[in-house]
């Protein structure tokens, strides 16, 4: 066991790691669930498109809101007690949800309303998050910690979680939601024992509107997070478009049931989970540039293959391969802004990013409910394909500017 633990949880990496990485794995745990069961308790409120698809966009819009200046209070509070407080908040949200839908006094408002609060905590915690990552870990293991977060974030998120959602909602519709909170607060007993860090210099306490301008005006001039920004920015507003109906799209066109659906949404944590070896492997011989253009050939080809198949095998390989260029190219894309990022400026310059990122995600998720409910399930799909093909020609060059080993120097 100890043997194991040190394999997953080297030394090197710090002692505080010990703290943020289970916690990351517990809280996973919890939304894993909720990514099948979310869709399914709001499907089972309502079979129209577009309220399916708008659950997603709810949860989403506070990062088109609150991002920019949720990164600057990153750069201006305590990183720690904002993702403690955070974290206990959410706990709290999706708790009382839980017990209103096991006492069937949910409606869809309800719902649409904690999706909401949900998303607004999210931009304040996920922003802290990477921000003490750069600081509670030594920088040239910074690679290694973003690789064991993303490999067990995808495990705990996409393939034990679904699975469980979708096993508890049969059980009752408020028993994930529940499970979730306790996560939630699981997590933020283990951020509070990280080792607080004074933050010091009146350059890390700018005027709020000042401090964004500074973390927007960074991002643009630093050619490769700039490429990398924009380039998430279109596959996710592709990638969230597609899958805005993903539950519905199961059901109808692949055919299969609530419980089916959920080993559906794990398909693509069994190939993320070779994510972590894969960049270990390739990073180092073929280069964070090979691996970035690989990765957006097989966004492409994955809105393709779902768009013109039936089999839900088909289905499940073809995510099963995303699975694997997403951890990919999330630890590439993660680290080298990381690195690239001054420590003063972290907060802010990755909520440009996230604004960019998971703005993407909203924006998407509303364009392919009204996409579904307009054109059929299939057409997002199609869409995406179309989109993902000019991006990949767009950014195909600018992303030689990005590289994990030369910001590492």
């Amino acid at each position: 066991m100890r043997s194991l633990l040190s394999t997953v949880l080297p030394a090197e990496l710090g002692p505080d790691f010990r703290k943020i990485w289970p916690a990351s794995a517990i809280s996973n745990l919890g939304d894993g669930a909720m990514l099948a069961a979310g869709p399914l308790l709001v499907a089972s409120i309502t079979d129209e498109p577009a309220a399916v698809g708008a659950a997603a966009f709810v949860q989403q819009l506070p990062w088109l809101l609150f991002a920019l200046f949720s990164g600057a209070l990153v750069d201006r509070l305590d990183r720690r007690l904002m993702i403690v407080a955070a974290d206990t908040f959410r706990a709290a949200v999706i708790g009382l949800l839980g017990l209103a839908v096991l006492l069937h006094h949910a409606p869809l408002w309800a719902v649409y309303l904690t999706l909401f609060l949900l998303g607004t905590a999210e931009t304040l915690a996920d922003n802290a998050a990477g921000a003490l990552l750069v600081t509670a870990v030594p920088k040239p293991q910074l690679g290694k910690a973003n690789a064991r977060l993303w490999a067990t974030g995808t495990i705990f998120n996409q393939l034990g979680g679904p699975p469980i959602g979708a096993l508890l909602f049969a059980i009752g519709s408020g028993v994930p939601l529940i499970l979730d909170a306790i996560t939630f607060a699981a997590a933020a007993a283990l951020i509070a024992r990280v080792a607080s860090r004074p933050r010091t210099g009146s350059a890390l306490r700018p005027p709020l509107w000042t401090g964004v301008r500074e973390g927007i005006h960074w991002l643009w001039n630093h050619s490769g997070v700039r490429t990398l920004a924009c380039a998430i920015l279109v596959m996710n507003i592709t990638f969230c478009a597609a899958f805005a109906t993903w539950v519905l799209f199961a059901r109808e066109r692949l055919g299969l049931t609530d419980t089916q659906y959920g080993l559906l949404v794990s398909a693509g944590a069994i190939g993320a989970v070779a994510g972590m070896p894969v960049y270990h492997l390739l990073e180092p011989r073929v280069g964070s540039l090979t691996l970035l253009r690989a990765g957006l050939v097989i966004e492409t080809t994955v809105h393709l293959v779902l768009a013109l198949t039936r089999n839900p095998w088909v289905a499940g390989t073809t995510m099963a391969v995303f699975g694997v260029h997403a951890v990919v190219w999330g630890i590439v894309s993660t680290t080298a802004r990381q690195l690239a990022t001054p420590e003063a400026l972290l907060g802010r310059v990755n909520s440009v990013y996230l604004l960019a990122s998971v703005g993407g995600a909203a924006l998407g998720a509303l364009l392919g409910a009204v996409l579904a409910q307009r054109f059929g399930l299939v057409a997002p799909f199609l869409v995406a394909f179309v989109a993902m093909v000019a991006v990949t020609a767009v950014a195909w060059r600018p992303l030689r500017q990005v590289s994990v080993r030369s910001e590492a120097k």
